[in-house]
Parts: C-alpha cells; structure tokens; sequence
C-alpha cells in the first residue's frame, strides 16, 4: 500500500456512530472504514461520469442515425419513384 497520511476530518456525531458500528460489522478498524468508504464513492463518481459521457455520446450518435436514415429513405423513394417511371414508359 501506499504511505498512508493522517486526516482530521469533523463528522456530526450520528454519522461517526453508524460509521463506527458499521466498520465493527465488517470486522475492521475506523480508518480502513474510511478508506474503504473514500474508494468506493470515487469508484461511484467515477462510473457517473461514464455513464454521463455514454448517454451525451449515444444521445450524439442517435441524431446521426437518424439524419442516415432519413437519408437512406429520400434516396430509396427517389429509387422507387424511378422505377415505376421506367414501368410506365413500358406500358
């Protein structure tokens, strides 16, 4: 592990009380509760930001598709409409 550093930190009494019983549940001491804890959330931010950044790029890509495919159509309907004007020049 890296070289650990001392913190002081100021947490309403409450919130040090469910940390402590919690950190007891898990069989560890306040400080690996702590870390653990820091860990965590920033894994948290971190898949937040990601999940922002797909949704922004999916939102992106489905304006995309949808200028191809509403290019794909008016070229399909110009490929139908000439084919039906060489049908009725048959006729």
């Amino acid at each position: 592990m890296s070289q650990l550093k001392k913190v002081l930190i100021t947490v309403p009494d409450t919130l040090l009380e469910q940390a402590d019983k919690m950190a007891g549940k898990e069989k560890m001491n306040r400080s690996e509760f702590v870390r653990n804890a820091m860990k965590f959330y920033i894994a948290d931010l971190a898949r937040r930001e990601l999940r922002e950044r797909m949704q922004a790029g999916y939102s992106q890509m489905a304006e995309i598709n949808l200028s191809l495919a509403e290019m794909c159509v008016a070229a399909d309907e110009e490929q139908q409409q000439a084919y039906e004007d060489r049908l009725a020049e048959c006729e």
